[in-house]
């Protein structure tokens, strides 16, 4: 019988359901805020960027949602665009593109040798995330993602935690599914399809769960 870590569990969010205005939606968004500050997700982005990124670059932030992370990483990333299924928020850049598309849909990756994203990939199913490798290996130099830690651990902890932190109805919901659909060890690299032979990567996971991929192409 497989472990319950063994195996990924997709199971829909309740954010993803509500108009973008529900009072549930909105608290459920400063919940994430500090989830992320938490984290510390944001100076991981930005201290990664300033290591790897080559001059000129142009980064493709995935599922950006409210531009703040991308807003946050401009000092270090001055290049940097994003993709949502949601129109530009008010606080983006007339300067940068926001491309309002399906990321599954998408033809313009040849744009961006470097692609990050923050808690999105866990979203997808392992067939949507080889046909994601597919479009960006051609053209990627470097990926960066955080990502959920699947381990029960961490759910449990979760499920005790978030209440506490006053964390709403649908946070404490999204939040222990989102650790069910996360990833393990090369789990991320190989769901992509990157060729060890072509790729190296480095996969690290926090104390506090999140699940960190840095993948360069060699030369």
């Amino acid at each position: 019988m497989a472990h319950h870590d063994d195996i990924r569990l997709l199971v829909p969010e309740l954010l993803d359901s509500l108009p973008p205005d529900h009072p549930d939606a909105l608290q459920s968004r400063c919940d994430l805020r500090v989830i992320n500050r938490l984290m510390g997700n944001a100076r991981w982005f930005r201290s990664t960027l300033a290591k790897h990124l080559q001059p000129d670059e142009r980064v493709l932030e995935l599922g950006a949602g409210t531009g703040e992370l991308a807003c946050f990483l401009r000092p270090v990333a001055p290049l940097i665009d994003s993709i949502d299924r949601v129109p530009a928020p008010p606080i983006w850049p007339s300067q940068a593109r926001w491309h309002q598309a399906d990321i599954e849909h998408f033809s313009g990756w040849g744009d961006y040798p470097v692609v990050i994203g923050n808690l999105i990939l866990h979203h997808f199913s392992d067939d949507a995330l080889r046909k994601l490798g597919s479009a960006l290996k051609p053209h990627a130099r470097l990926l960066i993602f955080s990502e959920p830690t699947r381990k029960r651990f961490n759910q449990h902890f979760w499920r005790i935690a978030a209440p506490l932190a006053g964390a709403n109805r649908v946070t404490r919901h999204d939040g222990y599914v989102s650790i069910a659909a996360g990833f393990r060890g090369d789990e991320l690299p190989h769901a992509l399809g990157l060729d060890p032979a072509l790729w190296q990567w480095r996969v690290t996971s926090t104390l506090l769960g999140a699940y960190r991929l840095i993948a360069q192409r060699r030369c």
